[in-house]
């Protein structure tokens, strides 16, 4: 299943969460949340985009994990969400839910992909930056930089 959407990502952030839990995003950043550009948090992952604007994101619902080649991305990062309920929601910071999809209820890793990180204007507001995120069922991992982009920072 392959959804699009163009999603306003203001604070540079965008949450894929358990709609039925409901939690809270995480406010605890560290330098080292920012640099790897994704945070996870109990049934809460959080996608860090380099622009604070509308920006598009491909979300994928996949059976097993993708495959390794990141040769077209900037940068590729990945970590593990807890669903419970099995009722993704894609929430965007201060704009609300933006998609519900219903699958089933576990674990799932969430493997997120930015591209033409290098294509933004001075002033971070244009650009061709694009996003790709990919979900699978998977076991609980801590959260890992597959691919990491040497430029600015999200945030």
């Amino acid at each position: 299943m392959k959804r699009a959407y163009s999603i306003f990502a203001d604070y540079h952030q965008f949450y894929l969460w358990d709609k039925d839990v409901a939690p809270s995003a995480p406010t605890d950043y560290t330098d080292s949340d920012v640099e790897r550009r994704i945070k996870a948090a109990p049934n809460v992952v959080v996608i860090q985009p380099e622009r604070n604007m509308d920006v598009p994101v491909e979300l994928e619902i996949v059976a097993t994990e993708p495959s390794s080649d990141f040769a077209q991305w900037d940068h590729v990062a990945e970590a593990s969400l807890d669903l419970p309920s099995g009722h993704l929601e894609i929430h965007e910071c201060t704009g609300g839910p933006i998609d519900h999809i219903n699958l089933s209820p576990g674990t799932y890793r969430v493997r997120a992909y930015f591209g033409a990180l290098n294509e933004l204007s001075k002033d971070g507001l244009d650009g061709n930056d694009h996003y790709r995120v990919v979900l699978w069922p998977a076991s609980f991992a801590p959260p890992l930089v597959l691919k990491q982009f040497p430029g600015r920072n999200a945030g």
